[in-house]
C-alpha cells in the first residue's frame, strides 16, 4: 500500500489509489466535474505546493546550483508546522492504503515532486 509519486494528467497506474494533486492551480480548461475522469486528480492539496516565487525559481533554474536553492527553499516551505503535520498524516496512510501525489510537471528530477517522495520517505512513507 504505497505512495505513488505521479505526473497529474497521466493514465492511472493499478493500484495507485486515490490521487491527489499537490499543485498551486487546478488544470486550465479542464471543468472541475472531470479533474478525476481525465486522471488529474480526486483531492486537491495546494499545501504541498511552491509558494509562487518557488515555482518561478524552479521553472528558471537552467543550473544546478540555482536547482539546488530551489530545493532548500521548499524544504524550508515544508518545514512548516502546519505542513510538517500533513507529511506525517500522508506518511502514516501510506501503511494503510495506497493513494497517489502529483504534480504537472514532465520531468520529476526538476519537480518539487521529487522533494515530496523524499520527504515521505524521510518520515517512513512506503513508497512505490
Amino acid at each position: 500500500m504505497p505512495v505513488h509519486v505521479v505526473r497529474l494528467g497521466s493514465p492511472r497506474g493499478k493500484g495507485e489509489g486515490l490521487r491527489i494533486g499537490t499543485v498551486r492551480r487546478p488544470p486550465r480548461g479542464v471543468p472541475k466535474s472531470e479533474f478525476a475522469s481525465r486522471d488529474f486528480y480526486d483531492v486537491w492539496l495546494p499545501d504541498f505546493a511552491p509558494s509562487d516565487g518557488l515555482v518561478k525559481l524552479a521553472l528558471g533554474a537552467r543550473e544546478e546550483k540555482a536547482w539546488r536553492t530551489f530545493v532548500r527553499r521548499y524544504r524550508a516551505e515544508m518545514g512548516r508546522p502546519e505542513a510538517r503535520r500533513l507529511l506525517d498524516l500522508l506518511a502514516a496512510l501510506s501503511r494503510e492504503t495506497s493513494f497517489a501525489v502529483g504534480c504537472y510537471c514532465a520531468d520529476e528530477a526538476r519537480c518539487h515532486r521529487s522533494v515530496l517522495r523524499e520527504l515521505l520517505a524521510e518520515r517512513g512513507a512506503r513508497m512505490a
